[in-house]
C-alpha cells in the first residue's frame, strides 16, 4: 500500500502540486502576502519586531524550499491553504527572503533536477545530512545558528529512527549534530550574507527579460537544438512565453506557455513543447538565461539550455562542436549579435558561408589533414565563444553519466517509470598528450550484467530494455515479477556499453546503472 501524509494526499501527489504551484501563473483572486502571512500563519507563527515573525523570518530559501516549508506545513500541520495563496506566499517569500545568484553557485543541480549529479561534499556533511536527502537542500537555505539547531531538533523528532541508522548508531549523533554541525552550518550558510542585501539593492527589473531570445540546448538520446524563446509581459514578474526551434536531425522543437520570476532571476516557466508539459529552471541575469527544460511527468528527460538575449552580443554554440581533420563538415553557430567573420582557429578554414545572421551563421569547414589535435578558440569578430575540437582519431569513449539510477514504474500510474539516458563521450589526445573531450558521438548501445550476481539473477532480461540507437533505457514494470526467482520485483544491477565507430573501428566506453524501485516522495528538491 501507497504511503500517505496526514492530510491524506500522497508524497507523490503533492510534488505534483507543489511544482504546478510554482509554475502556475497568479490568479486574480490571489490576496496580499502580509494579509496571508497575517490570517493563516500568526496562529502558529508569533509577531516579532518590524512585522517579522518568529521562525518565518529567520530563513532564507529559493521558491522550491520555501514551497516545500509550506507543504510540510500543510501535511504535518494541518495548514489550511488555497492554491492561489500559496503560490502568492512563495513569490512574496523569495523575493523578500531568498537567495542571491552568489549563493545558488554550484548547487544548482538540485533545483534544475539533475538527479544523476554525484555530489561532492565534506565527509561531515555528507555523513549527517546528505545520506537521507541531497547535500545541496541544505546549502539552498540560510538560517542562524539557533535555527540550524531547531532544525536538528525537528529532525530527531519527526524522524527518532535516524539515531539508529547507519552512520549514526556508531557515534552520539544528537551531540555531533548540535555541537559541530550547527556551527559549521550557521558559519557555512548564514542568515546575514552582504551578497542577498546587493542583490535586492541591485537587481534588474523583470520587464528587461522581455523580448526575443536566441537559445541552444542538448538533449541526451536525441542531440544539439537551437531556436527563439519569446517573452512578453503579462502581468508583474509574469510573462508569456513561445519558443520555436528545431533538432539537427530536422524534427520540431516548438511551445507555447507562460514564466514567473522569483528572486529578481529565478526564472520559473512551465511551457507545453509538441503536446508535452515541461518545466524551465533558469537563472536569468541580465541578457543571459542559462539552466534546464525537463518533461513534467519525467524530469529525467531534459535539456541543458543556454539563451542569449537579441540585441546583446554572445556566441552560445557550436553546432556540432567537433571536426575531423581532412573532412568537410558543415557546422553552426548559435547566439546573438553575430557580426563579423567567424574563425575557428589554426589549421581550419572557412570553405564557405551558407547562412548568415546576427543570431546564426552557417558554415563549411574543413580541417587540414596534418592539423594538430586539440581545441580551437571560436570567434566571431570580436566574440569569443565555445571551443571547436579538432581531432584525427578518437583515443576513448566515456559513458555519460557514468553512474545512473533509473526506476521501474507503472505505466500511466502517479509513479512512472524513470528512465536511464546517456551520452557518448569521444575522447582525444592533444599533441602534449593530454585528453581533451572531442563530443557527443552516435553510438550503439546495450546493457549487460554488472557482476555475477546481476547475471545469475538475469538482471537483463528483467530490469528493462536499452534503444540501440538512442542510448534512452525503459526500465520493467512496478511489483513481484512471479518468473524471476522469489518473484522479486524487476530491479537491476547493469553496465551500459556504448560503441563509437571512427573510421570502421570501433570504441567502447562503459557506465554503471541502478534500476531500482519507485521513489514515493520526490519533492521539489531531492
Amino acid at each position: 500500500m501507497k504511503r500517505r501524509l496526514r492530510s491524506g494526499m500522497s508524497a507523490g501527489l503533492l510534488a505534483v502540486a507543489a511544482c504546478v504551484a510554482l509554475h502556475s501563473p497568479y490568479s486574480l483572486a490571489a490576496r496580499d502576502a502580509q494579509t496571508i502571512l497575517k490570517e493563516t500563519c500568526q496562529g502558529c507563527h508569533t509577531p516579532e519586531a518590524d512585522n517579522a515573525l518568529s521562525r518565518i523570518s529567520h530563513q532564507r530559501k529559493t521558491p522550491e524550499g520555501w514551497l516545500m516549508s509550506i507543504a510540510r506545513m500543510q501535511t504535518m500541520h494541518g495548514l489550511q491553504i488555497s492554491d492561489d495563496d500559496r503560490r502568492t506566499l512563495v513569490k512574496y517569500l523569495a523575493d523578500t527572503q531568498g537567495l542571491a545568484p552568489s549563493e545558488t553557485d554550484g548547487v544548482r543541480y538540485a533545483l534544475e533536477r539533475r538527479l544523476n549529479t554525484v555530489e561532492k561534499f565534506d565527509d561531515q556533511t555528507s555523513q549527517m545530512c546528505g545520506r537521507c536527502h541531497s547535500g545541496a537542500r541544505v546549502a539552498l537555505q540560510r538560517r542562524p545558528a539557533q535555527e540550524w539547531e531547531r532544525l536538528v531538533n525537528f529532525h530527531l523528532g519527526q524522524w527518532p529512527s535516524l539515531e539508529y541508522q547507519a552512520l549514526a548508531r556508531d557515534r552520539d549523533w544528537f551531540d555531533i549534530a548540535r555541537k559541530d554541525m550547527v556551527p559549521l552550518l550557521a558559519k557555512r550558510y548564514p542568515l546575514d550574507n552582504p551578497a542577498w542585501k546587493k542583490w535586492l539593492s541591485t537587481a534588474p527589473k523583470s520587464d528587461a527579460l522581455v523580448g526575443d531570445w536566441s537559445f541552444s540546448g542538448h538533449l541526451p538520446g536525441k542531440g544539439e537544438l537551437a531556436g527563439v524563446m519569446s517573452v512578453t509581459a503579462d502581468g508583474s514578474d509574469t510573462f508569456k512565453v513561445s519558443v520555436k526551434g528545431q533538432y539537427a536531425d530536422g524534427s520540431p522543437f516548438n511551445g507555447d506557455g507562460s514564466a514567473i520570476l522569483y528572486s529578481g532571476y529565478e526564472w520559473r516557466g512551465n511551457v507545453t513543447v509538441d503536446g508535452v508539459t515541461m518545466r524551465q529552471v533558469f537563472a536569468a541575469q541580465g541578457n543571459a538565461m542559462q539552466g534546464r527544460m525537463f518533461e513534467a511527468e519525467h524530469d529525467e528527460r531534459g535539456l541543458d539550455f543556454v539563451a542569449a538575449k537579441q540585441g546583446s552580443s554572445r556566441l552560445l554554440a557550436v553546432q556540432p562542436g567537433y571536426l575531423k581533420a581532412g573532412v568537410e563538415t558543415e557546422v553552426t553557430l548559435v547566439g546573438s549579435g553575430l557580426t563579423g567573420k567567424p574563425n575557428f582557429g589554426k589549421g581550419v578554414e572557412v570553405v564557405a558561408v551558407i547562412e548568415q545572421s546576427p543570431e546564426r551563421i552557417r558554415v563549411k569547414l574543413k580541417a587540414a589533414a596534418n592539423a594538430q589535435p586539440g581545441l580551437r578558440n571560436v570567434t566571431v569578430g570580436t566574440l569569443k565563444g565555445p571551443t571547436l575540437s579538432v581531432y584525427s582519431k578518437i583515443a576513448s569513449v566515456k559513458v555519460v553519466p557514468e553512474f545512473s539510477v533509473a526506476r521501474i514504474g507503472e505505466g500511466g500510474g502517479s509513479t512512472p517509470k524513470v528512465q536511464g539516458r546517456f551520452d557518448a563521450e569521444a575522447w582525444g589526445k592533444g599533441a602534449d598528450g593530454k585528453p581533451y573531450r572531442i563530443g557527443v558521438f552516435p553510438a550503439q548501445w546495450k546493457v549487460e550484467a554488472f557482476d555475477d550476481r546481476a547475471k545469475e539473477d538475469e538482471d537483463v532480461k528483467f530490469a528493462g530494455t536499452m534503444q540501440a540507437d538512442s542510448g534512452v533505457f525503459t526500465p520493467g514494470d512496478a511489483g513481484p515479477n512471479p518468473q524471476r526467482k522469489m518473484s522479486t520485483n524487476n530491479a537491476g544491477n547493469l553496465k551500459v556499453i556504448a560503441a563509437v565507430d571512427d573510421a570502421g573501428k570501433s570504441l567502447t566506453g562503459e557506465g554503471h546503472m541502478i534500476v531500482t524501485v519507485q521513489r514515493w516522495n520526490n519533492p521539489p528538491i531531492p
